[in-house]
């Protein structure tokens, strides 16, 4: 899944060129392309598939080229998860109506690849066999309103677990008493499950949307013609919400994956190396005085000085500088709508 716009992630990731295109831990890779260098491994390249914005398809060709141009597919409109994890599904089915799938954020962290793969084949075996949705869950480290949570009832000596409760990102008095029952964990967004699976559920908890999706013939000429028709009608929902929240058939696997979705500034502080006065600077032309706990992300080698500055967040691209406290980093996306209702022209104060 690439389609969003990571707005809680601006000024760096913007509507034409989001965070998934970006190298934004200076790898050398970008998000896509790591996502898809750790699912290669597992997964042959005729059987992955991108589902994206209709506005990145070409992007998505440039980034991916090892996977086939018709693998790629865009959006008319953006849905929200629901849609498109259904759509996918219904693709996959065509080819192969028995077929098991995993479902991948396109802008995920994921350190531990190797325990990624291993959680992946157990996945696999768990939804292939069983009537099972099942998703992947991170042990919080802290009460994180941008996360789902997901709920388990725990049995002794199990390498997977029935999901009781699955919400979708909580306020975060609810998030804060979540990490103190012990007994929830992040939802990392990572699915896996038949098509047969899926479907039921989608015609169960979705049947308006499952019934819009039906008038569609995938993986011939007139699909793309069908979707373009049927999106605008189509309902606006999470998988999260119209799904996983509903469905008595959800397994969690815990994983310990050193994994963050890179979503906010401060995600990105945790997973940067930093200086002796734990400072993130991705550049070497920055200089600062009586200065921690900063992140200072600037393009172009430009010379920065900073003094005085305390757990905040300097982003300066080439149209926007943004200079805020780390704590303030879920209001981000505010920051975005409000400048947008600006009309005072070019400088803003």
């Amino acid at each position: 899944m690439a389609g969003g716009i990571g707005s809680r992630f601006w000024p760096l990731s913007t509507q034409k060129f989001p965070k998934q295109f970006q190298d934004i831990l200076g790898t050398g890779r970008t998000m896509i392309q790591q996502t898809y260098d750790r699912i290669s491994k597992s997964i042959p390249n005729e059987n992955i598939f991108v589902i994206t914005n209709k506005e990145y398809v070409a992007l998505s060709h440039q980034q991916l080229p090892e996977i086939p141009e018709e693998n790629v597919v865009g959006e008319p409109l953006m849905k929200n998860t629901a849609a498109c994890n259904l759509y996918m599904a219904n693709k996959i089915a065509e080819i192969n109506p028995d077929a098991t799938m995993i479902v991948l954020p396109a802008d995920h962290l994921i350190l531990k690849e190797d325990v990624f793969l291993e959680k992946v084949e157990l996945a696999f075996n768990l939804a292939s066999t069983h009537d099972y949705l099942v998703t992947l869950g991170i042990t919080p480290t802290r009460p994180d309103t941008g996360y789902g949570y997901i709920q388990f009832v725990e049995k002794k000596d199990s390498d997977h677990y029935k999901v009781k409760t699955f919400t979708e990102k909580p306020i975060l008095e609810i998030a804060k008493s979540f990490l103190e029952s012990g007994d929830f964990l992040w939802n990392a967004g990572i699915f896996i499950w038949n098509v047969k699976s899926i479907h039921k559920a989608f015609e169960t908890f979705l049947p308006d949307m499952t019934q819009q999706f039906t008038a569609c013939e995938y993986n011939a000429e007139a699909e793309l013609s069908c979707i373009e028709l049927i999106y605008p009608k189509i309902q606006k929902i999470s998988i999260d919400n119209g799904i996983l929240e509903k469905a008595k058939n959800v397994h969690v696997i815990p994983a310990d994956l050193g994994w963050s979705d890179l979503g906010t500034w401060t995600s990105v502080f945790e997973n940067s190396d930093r200086d002796e006065n734990e400072n993130a600077i991705n550049i070497k032309t920055a200089l600062t005085y009586n200065s921690t706990g900063n992140i200072i992300h600037v393009k172009n080698n430009k010379a920065v000085v900073i003094d005085g500055l305390k757990d905040f967040i300097v982003v300066d691209t080439d149209k926007v500088l943004l200079i805020c406290p780390r704590e303030h980093d879920q209001q981000i996306k505010e920051y975005v709508l409000d400048l947008k209702s600006l009309k005072k022209g070019e400088k803003f104060m």
